[in-house]
């Protein structure tokens, strides 16, 4: 029914045609569409000296970097928003592919790889790095191959007191993340990266560029939250920055077992989704050596957390909420916003202590090999339960494994899990992100690791989200489900059954945001067959005269652009002939009005209100009424 889903939502981009040319007439026609040789330079093959090191180099899960993994025909390095309007125009031209990159921590290589043996091409945004940071209206335009390191870092040159409510580890590309939903310190304050988008300017299929009043309103809903290159490439996002205090308090307490670190996750998981919106709750769970036995082994409880306030007002906070955990003064630090994103990806992600601007730290989760997955639990898990856990992590493949609890709760029951793709929100305790990484020279054996994170994520089976088992879309995990090449017949029965555990019922709109006469017939510019146009010179000229290019061009790339257009030749589209309201007779004048309103039945809820109004003339009691 919808055939163009398993290519929408499996990330794999966009399908485009069957048959794929080789790359030398793909950089054909790049060099004629940009009009100049300067997108040459920015664009690696593999018969390239830098191809290798420009395909690694962001790409942050070392298991799609062998040499079994398929790479890109060509890696497109755009500088300006037509270099990509042209290698989209040639893809679709030539039968290829596209994968979108930004920061390229897909943790299925997606981004840059492929699942299957197809012929693709990567366009990759890492120069696309402009950020603009309006702090009187407290708004930023961001290009997407901008990690939030970068982000943050530009809010905090321009204000101590504003933020943005994205992810903590540094390397993240915005537009990746916030097209997944994009959680992160300030998430149970302010929700997430994704619901404080207030615009975007995004290149669809056909090239055109689109804000949020041109593209309508469910592609709009769908960029914020419905998957990382799924819709199109977003060149930049228009943000709505956030308030916080000039300083914020951090703090880190270690437990393990000897250290009651059961019951105190135990309680954690009851109250943590309880904690006032200004904290960020956290727990890390890892394999430590004892303290009282080095030789012995243990599991240790990290429990971090970020709270929008003082030392002075956290403690007495800590000591009512939380008084099993012990937390002091000592316990804790107060430094920026900015600074706290480091300070918890440190202690979270394991990583290096190095400057948040670096684009190759290494972490759990990035310039490592490693497999990961994600869970949501809805109620507290019983303490047996635990112990059971722990003691998977006491095995050979389990020395670099991890799990990250975090509290959800605060603003992220006051937003309606469809306002937004995205759909865990009210009713949800914490989420889970398991991970389990290794070295180089164990890849070799790499599927030993795998199977221990898949022995854990179904032991958790019983304890987790149920009917169906939630997943984040970030945290992509070709596990759970994917969908076969050429098999559009069955792609949305197929997709479903994976894209509701991402996207529960927001999977169906997701579906039908090309639906109705926009889908059928598309946008009104694809409806033009010719055009009257007057040129920079004075010239008139038509679809004939003024060549493919510019006839392309005029057709969506926007208003005053190229020239004046004096006159439009449309190709008007067949409508059902069942429809009545152009029957009634001509004395009756009907219409429709659309509008949102609360719903009658359920308080809070938001509905959508047809109202018919008709007025007509007739005669009663022998009289015009």
């Amino acid at each position: 029914m919808f055939p163009f889903l398993f290519v929408v939502l499996l990330s794999l981009s966009w399908r485009i045609n069957a048959s794929a040319l080789p790359v030398q007439e793909f950089l054909h026609c790049l060099s004629l569409r940009s009009q100049n040789s300067s997108i040459a330079k920015l664009v690696y093959t593999q018969n390239n000296s830098s191809y290798s090191s420009v395909l690694k180099s962001a790409a942050q899960n070392f298991r799609f970097t062998t040499p079994s993994t398929p790479t890109p025909l060509a890696i497109v390095t755009p500088l300006h928003a037509f270099h990509i309007q042209a290698a989209v125009y040639c893809c679709r031209k030539h039968g290829l592919q596209v994968r979108t990159r930004s920061g390229g921590h897909d943790f299925e290589g997606l981004s840059y790889t492929s699942a299957y043996e197809v012929p693709f091409v990567v366009i990759d945004l890492v120069n696309l790095r402009s950020v603009r940071v309006n702090v009187e209206k407290a708004t930023a335009w961001v290009e997407s191959g901008v990690t939030v390191d970068e982000l943050y870092d530009e809010i905090a040159r321009k204000s101590k007191t504003l933020a943005f409510p994205a992810g903590i580890c540094p390397t993240l590309g915005v537009g990746g993340h916030l097209s997944g939903g994009g959680y992160g310190l300030l998430f149970r304050k302010y929700g997430l990266g994704a619901d404080n988008v207030i615009d975007a300017r995004l290149i669809d299929v056909k090239g055109r560029i689109l804000d949020k009043k041109s593209m309508e309103e469910d592609l709009f809903w769908a960029i914020r939250g419905g998957g990382g290159g799924t819709f199109g490439i977003v060149l930049a996002w228009k943000l709505k920055l956030v308030a916080v205090p000039a300083n914020v308090t951090v703090f880190t307490v270690r437990k393990t077992l000897e250290q009651n670190a059961t019951k105190l996750v135990h309680r954690w998981q009851s109250i943590a989704h309880k904690f006032p919106k200004e904290m960020y709750p956290s727990i890390a769970i890892a394999r430590v050596n004892s303290n009282e036995d080095e030789e012995k082994m243990t599991i240790q409880a990290s429990f971090t957390s970020m709270f929008l306030g003082s030392i002075e007002e956290l403690i007495p906070l800590m000591e009512e909420k939380f008084p099993e955990l012990g937390l002091v003064k000592e316990d804790c630090l107060e430094m920026s916003w900015a600074e706290s994103n480091l300070y918890t990806s440190l202690y979270i992600l394991r990583s290096p202590s190095e400057t948040l601007l670096n684009r190759n730290q290494k972490s759990s989760i990035s310039k490592t090999f490693f497999k990961a997955k994600s869970d949501f639990v809805k109620q507290p898990i019983p303490e047996p339960a635990f112990e059971g856990l722990w003691s998977k992590f006491y095995e050979d493949e389990a020395k670099s494994a991890s799990m990250l609890f975090v509290g959800f709760g605060g603003k992220m029951d006051e937003i309606l899990e469809t306002e937004y793709p995205y759909p865990h929100r009210a009713g949800n305790l914490y989420t889970i992100l398991y991970t389990v990484d290794w070295e180089e020279k164990e890849n070799i054996n790499s599927e030993k690791f795998m199977s221990w994170m898949r022995r854990v994520y179904n032991y958790m089976t019983p304890y987790v989200s149920q009917s169906p088992r939630e997943a984040y879309i970030n945290y992509r995990d070709l596990d759970i489900g994917t969908n076969k090449i050429n098999n559009s017949k069955r792609s949305y029965a197929k997709a479903r059954v994976w894209g509701v555990k991402y996207f529960k019922n927001n999977f169906n709109r997701l579906a039908k945001v090309f639906g109705g006469l926009f889908r059928k017939y598309g946008l009104a510019a694809d409806n033009v067959i010719d055009a009257r146009f007057i040129d920079v010179k004075g010239r008139v000229l038509d679809r004939k005269s003024m060549g493919e290019d510019l006839f392309w061009a005029i057709r969506g790339g926007g208003g005053g652009s190229f020239g004046i257009v004096l006159a439009w030749k449309l190709k008007l589209v067949p409508v059902p002939a069942n429809s009545i309201a152009h029957k009634f007779p001509k004395e009756i004048h009907s219409s429709i009005a659309i509008s949102r309103v609360n719903s009658s039945e359920e308080k809070g809820k938001m509905t959508i209100q047809a109202s018919y109004g008709i007025c007509g003339l007739w005669r009663e009691n022998g009289r015009d009424s």
